[in-house]
């Protein structure tokens, strides 16, 4: 196998950047000088002696490039190798013994976790199962390093050595260990640009209309709090900031550069910064992604120099964060100080964000604009914000997942904390994919987006003004424990209408009890409508609508309240609205100008809005009430569903379909309930398998390019006897001539209803698992759920009841035996990444049962890829 020698970026956890790769024979020598450097005490540890014998050939047998058993990876910085990991096969071909070896100057940063990462994830690529360790017993570092990984391990002491066994599946444990670990290396990266100390601007025009110019009064203006230069050759100063000719002669080394200069000085400019130590730039310039040689240029002095970069092509940073006071960006209206933080590709979007929050009161605690993406990215401010006690609130705007997979991840640890709010951005697809399955024809990349942010708790609306509107409810609001509403208004006709906005947005209209009705009705003339919604009739106080606020809010059947009021010649009981202890109250006010205005009760000029951010509201609450794990499956035989495979794609030379046989095998071994049946070629051996079922049969056609069986004539129902059953199998031969290539029979499976399951395998985002009606109703009906795997239970079960016709089909169907299906279905995609396409159809599902009919398998090669691997991303990837 071939040694990949391209360098990949990470953090150490003090947030420097160090370049990791596969050793080959050009370092041999560094090796030697890491082993030679190590003092005795770390000789001795490494090797059992402090003099080692023939260390040149040891050294050397571990970068072998031509021997696949024995692995090495290593860390540099600034050329020189900090440390290396690896591990040589054992007899057993799934178990490796694994070493590790770190400059004694560079310990206790994080190298050694990082490299032992790095290579638990290319021995699971590459089929390797566990890792084995022999370490001394006073080797307590050593060993602290293998108990931090978070993989599932046993130790077995003898004498002075203890015996390290590591399973190497990537465990919740090990992923959790694996993002605090890259958490807290982002942190310390990311305070260069968050955080900074001092700033220089490179390209500050002194003319006005110039961005540079611009930038820098920004940052003027916002009374940032540390040191700030400029670099003009052609000024003494600029908006009040010293110039100088080149970075080089400014007098102290700036932990952040802004770069404004035009694209084709960007990678000389940069270049600069990293021969002078700057840490970050954030690089304002845009045509620099339009010429490869630029773009090239600027990731080369990037990575050279272990720099962060935001940008190219962006509005800049700001952080309203106290003792930094930074506003890095060429908008026009100030930041306000605030409590969220906000992440967008877009440089508009970010403006109009800002503007918005600004009119309500709002304001931010750190703005990032990404531009191009070329390395910070959404997924780093996550990091960066799960933790962040100023950040209260999350708001994204992504035009593209780099990493779909880990940043589903760590959104869902940050949704856990605080809100994460998205703006939807337009599908990178104009219409549906071109798909041989039911399935794939479902996964349009709107479907697929939507199903990582619902699983992820990501709060998705659609705009600017949405995003405003939910905020100011999530600022000074709770959530509320259901969906139950209770809407209370003095203009019974507005209220009736956020009655049937609060039904179309899914929620519900509380049934108020008897006590709450009589304590409205000491309140209120009897023309008043005391049952839900509530009129009070345009007659009553503040005081009174007041309390009958709190009448309402009061009942236990009631979760949330809207409340909806008109000014009238009589008063305006608008100013009798009030916070309630515990639930969430939310005001419409027909005379207010604004469209939403923030405070103890936020408040909307219109039912529809109060009704659809309550909507959001009760989502997040639900979302944040499901149980997280998922459940436990049996009977899964994970090496006979790879043999399987294996199988097919050394023998296909066609479309990728697998044989109905083979189906049947891949299928069972993940425990799925499928039909079983016998291929057959001739029609006497279509008559004999009849007889051997003893039973009625169906015959399905095994032909070239059919994939739609029913369609197009390749199944033929209720053969009771074996010369029905040769009979059929002649008219397929007569139907499809020399495309036929056999039959499976198969037993007639009993009645029930008829649903779809089915897989198709997205390059970026991963499986996506889909479900609704099935049989005939596939096509009849477009009604179908989707999400993505993994799937907890909870994500099962949203799966079952969410698509239309799931209320009617679970009234006399058995809900345990399918999400058992779903749950088995996900986890079979998720294991085994050959699977392009499956089709489950129909799944008849009774009140005790289901069973698979019918199924499909397409497999692909696939190329094995760790999602969750720790590594900064460099242009085009995350």
């Amino acid at each position: 196998m071939a040694v990949n020698l391209e360098p990949d970026r990470a953090l150490l956890t003090d947030g420097t950047v160090v370049a990791v790769r596969e050793l080959g024979a050009g370092d041999v020598g560094a090796l030697l000088v890491l082993h030679e450097s190590l003092p005795l005490e770390d000789r001795y540890l490494r090797f059992f002696t402090t003099s080692p014998r023939q260390l040149e050939d040891f050294v050397s047998r571990m970068a072998t490039p031509d021997d696949p058993n024995h692995v090495t990876v290593g860390a540099f910085r600034d050329g020189r190798l900090l440390g290396a990991a690896s591990y040589i096969v054992l007899d057993v071909p799934t178990q490796a013994e694994v070493a590790l070896v770190v400059s004694h100057a560079e310990q206790a940063h994080g190298v050694g976790t990082l490299l032992l990462e790095r290579l638990c994830s290319l021995a699971v690529r590459r089929g390797l199962r566990r890792f084995v360790a022999d370490v001394m017993t006073i080797n307590s570092r050593m060993l602290h390093v293998f108990t931090n990984m978070g993989l599932v391990w046993t130790v077995t002491a003898d004498s002075d050595v203890v015996h390290v066994d590591l399973g190497l599946e990537p465990v919740d444990t090990y992923l959790d260990a694996v993002a605090d670990r890259e958490l807290t290396a982002e942190v310390q990266s990311l305070r260069a640009v968050l955080k900074p100390t001092s700033i220089v601007v490179i390209g500050a025009s002194r003319k006005e209309t110039g961005v540079g110019n611009a930038l820098l009064r920004n940052l003027v203006a916002g009374d940032f709090a540390g040191d700030l230069y400029a670099v003009n050759p052609h000024a003494t100063s600029v908006a009040g900031v010293a110039c100088y000719a080149s970075i080089a002669e400014v007098p102290d080394v700036p932990e952040l550069a802004v770069l404004c200069v035009p694209a084709d000085k960007v990678p000389a400019a940069a270049e600069q910064c990293g021969r002078r130590g700057v840490k970050a730039l954030v690089v304002i310039t845009a045509g620099v992604t339009e010429h490869p040689e630029l773009a090239r240029g600027l990731m080369t002095a990037v990575c050279e120099h272990g720099m962060r970069v935001v940008g190219p092509n962006c509005l800049g940073v700001s952080s309203g964060e106290p003792g930094v006071s930074m506003n890095a960006t060429f908008a026009r209206t100030r930041t306000n100080t605030g409590d969220v933080g906000v992440v967008t590709q877009s440089g508009g979007i970010a403006i109009a964000v800002v503007e918005r929050l600004r009119r309500i009161g709002l304001g931010t605690s750190n703005l990032v604009s990404t531009g191009d993406k070329y390395d910070v990215s959404g997924n780093d401010l996550l990091l960066w914000w799960e933790r962040d006690e100023h950040t209260r609130a999350v708001v994204l705007y992504l035009e593209s997942f780099g990493n779909p997979r880990k940043f589903a991840r760590l959104a869902r640890r940050v949704a856990r904390r605080k809100p994460v709010l998205a703006i939807r951005s337009a599908s990178s697809e104009a219409g549906q994919r071109a798909a041989a399955s039911h399935t794939a024809a479902t996964a349009t990349p709107a479907i697929t987006r939507d199903a990582l942010f619902r699983q992820a708790g990501i709060t998705a609306v659609d705009g600017v003004a949405e995003l405003v509107d939910v905020l100011a409810a999530l600022h000074g609001q709770p959530l509320p424990d259901g969906r139950s509403v209770a809407v209370l208004s003095n203009a019974g006709g507005l209220g009736v209408l956020a009655a049937d906005a609060c039904v179309h947005n899914g929620l519900e209209v509380a049934e108020l009890s008897s006590a709450t009705i009589a304590a409205l009705r000491a309140l209120l003339p009897a023309t008043a409508s005391t049952r839900n919604p509530v009129d009070t009739t345009a007659v009553v106080d503040e005081r009174t609508f007041a309390r009958c606020l709190d009448a309402v809010a009061a009942d236990p059947g009631v979760d949330a309240v809207i409340v909806v009021t008109v000014p009238t010649a009589l008063g305006d009981p608008a100013s009798g609205v009030h916070p309630v202890e515990g639930k969430p109250v939310l005001a419409v006010d027909a005379g207010q100008v604004a469209a939403v205005e923030s405070g103890p009760v936020p408040s909307y000029t219109d039912p529809a809005q109060a009704a659809a951010v309550l909507a959001r509201l009760a989502e997040r609450a639900g979302w944040l009430a499901r149980p997280a794990g998922g459940d436990e499956l049996d009977g899964i035989d994970l090496d006979r569903a790879r043999a399987v495979v294996a199988r097919h794609l050394e023998d296909d030379h066609g479309d990728g379909w697998l044989a109905p046989d083979q189906v049947v095998e891949l299928l069972s071994a993940f425990g799925l309930p499928v039909l079983g049946g016998v291929v057959t070629t001739t029609a006497e051996a279509t008559a004999s398998a009849q007889r051997g079922f003893g039973c009625p049969v169906v015959l399905k056609a095994i032909a070239v390019d059919l994939l739609h069986k029913s369609k197009g004539g390749g199944v033929v129902l209720d053969l009771e006897t074996p010369e029905a059953a040769a009979d059929a199998f002649s008219r397929f031969r007569a139907l499809f001539g020399d495309r036929l290539r056999g039959a499976f029979v198969q037993p007639m499976a009993g009645r029930g209803r008829e649903l779809l399951v089915g897989v198709v395998n997205d390059q970026e985002f991963g499986p996506l698992v889909v479900t609704g009606l099935g049989g005939i109703d596939t096509d009849l009906v477009d009604d179908r759920a989707a999400a993505l795997a993994p799937l907890s239970a909870a994500d099962a079960d949203d799966l079952l009841h969410g698509f239309r016709a799931a209320e009617e089909v679970f009234l006399d169907v058995a809900e345990a035996p399918v999400r058992d299906v779903l749950l088995r279905v996900a986890k079979l995609a998720e294991l085994v990444p050959e699977i392009a396409e499956l089709d489950l159809n129909p799944v008849i599902a009774t009140d005790e049962r289901c069973q698979v009919v019918d199924a499909r398998v397409r497999i692909e090669p696939a190329s094995p890829v760790d999602p969750y691997l720790r590594g900064l991303r460099a242009k085009g990837q995350e």
